[in-house]
């Protein structure tokens, strides 16, 4: 399964903003985009850096894979 047919992305191979953590993501934590997608979304009190920090905290992601995972979930949101 490649990348672009694991998720909802646009097939356009440049990624820009958050999602181009996307790949590293998948990559570096083992689990799929959606898979952390899907933790943020049953996470819906919690503002922008509680979201980083729970990620960080419960599932060991770094800043900079956390941050960019909540900056598209809410901006997804809106």
């Amino acid at each position: 399964m490649t990348f672009n047919e694991s998720c909802t992305l646009s097939t356009d191979t440049t990624l820009k903003g958050p999602a181009s953590y996307f790949p590293s993501i998948e990559k570096t934590c083992g689990q799929p985009v959606a898979h952390w997608l899907g933790l943020l979304a049953k996470q819906p009190a919690l503002k922008h850096m509680e979201l980083v920090s729970y990620l960080k905290a419960e599932h060991g992601l770094d800043h900079g894979h956390a941050n960019a995972l909540v900056a598209h979930h809410l901006k997804a949101a809106r």
